[in-house]
């Protein structure tokens, strides 16, 4: 058998999170062959996420590579996953989940991010995480930081800012356990649909025989019911990199609770619902509170926050 062709960017995480991929199919005894692939995302460091256009700005290329049967699969942060994809392609794995809270990340020991008497420029690239900041902790200034993680802390020990806010997992992933100075409550600070995961994604064209080994070797059950409930959740939101929307399932046994909601760019108005239920109707309970969280005031901020991305 031809060994599997896994496209990846090229960054130093996307590289861990293919390799991870690889491991766990080679320990299935599955031939892995990495192809690096390079994106808009990773192309326009100077430019806002959400300027750029939400939809696919780190997966693009990498679904054309897919399609045309170049690679077999692609991997990709689940996170950084359009609600939507495009016709023919499926995420058909999900790896179990890191701990899935946002952190501070700093070259300075002390960082008191909730003392207002203290001046702190946090840097970001999150619309969700700007936002959140103005909800809990309005003194916090906040600056655009871009890049890999190894570009955005050479920026930060440059002047940029004092520290990052981050996901945990890329950081853990990378090793930078040493300069994580807070780890970040999940009640205030929910985190984007699917941190924390790494997805498979592959193209109606792979063999069928092939895909359910890829998902026997790469998928974990429970994690994959969680990003079920969030993403169907997202869907129904239409969230992109720009929307400031959150969602996070969890899974014990065969009960599932998922919390979510949207908050206002300037950080006044914030709505989280949470619900309950079956994993079997994961999808359908990501679509439930998604309708709740607009009916509940969530269709008005939404509305608001597409006109001012559209007045930029």
């Amino acid at each position: 058998m031809q060994p599997i062709k896994i496209g990846t960017r090229g960054s130093k995480l996307a590289l861990f999170q293919a390799y991870h991929i690889a491991d766990l199919l080679n320990a299935q005894g599955i031939d892995t062959e990495i192809v690096k692939i390079e994106t808009k995302g990773d192309k326009v460091l100077d430019v806002a996420i959400s300027k750029i256009g939400s939809k696919g700005v780190f997966t693009e290329e990498l679904e054309q590579q897919l399609a045309s049967g170049q690679v077999d699969i692609a991997v990709h942060s689940a996170k950084d996953m359009p609600s939507r994809l495009g016709e023919g392609f499926e995420l058909i794995a999900f790896t179990k989940r890191e701990k899935v809270n946002d952190i501070i990340l700093s070259h300075h020991e002390q960082i008191d991010y909730k003392n207002p008497e203290k001046p702190l420029v946090l840097g970001t690239s999150s619309t969700r995480r700007v936002a959140t900041l103005k909800h809990y902790y309005p003194h916090i200034r906040t600056t655009e930081v871009r890049g890999n993680l190894q570009t955005r802390i050479r920026k930060m020990k440059e002047g940029a800012c004092d520290a990052l806010l981050l996901a945990y997992a890329g950081a853990h992933r990378m090793g930078y356990d040493g300069l994580i100075r807070h780890e970040l409550s999940l009640e205030e600070f929910i985190p984007a649909v699917g941190q924390g995961t790494i997805t498979v994604e592959a193209y109606k064209n792979l063999d069928e025989s092939l895909k359910n080994k890829i998902i026997e070797a790469t998928h974990h059950y429970e994690t994959g019911y969680e990003l079920q409930a969030e993403r169907s959740f997202l869907k129904v939101l239409e969230g992109g990199c720009s929307i400031p929307v959150f969602g996070l399932a969890r899974v014990d046994e065969d009960h599932l609770t998922l919390e979510g909601g949207i908050i206002s760019l300037d950080g006044e108005e914030r709505i989280q619902l949470e619900v309950k239920g079956s994993v079997n109707d994961a999808e359908k309970l990501g679509a439930d509170l998604a309708h709740q969280v607009l009916h509940t005031g969530g269709d008005k901020i939404l509305e608001e926050i597409k006109k001012e991305i559209n007045h930029k």
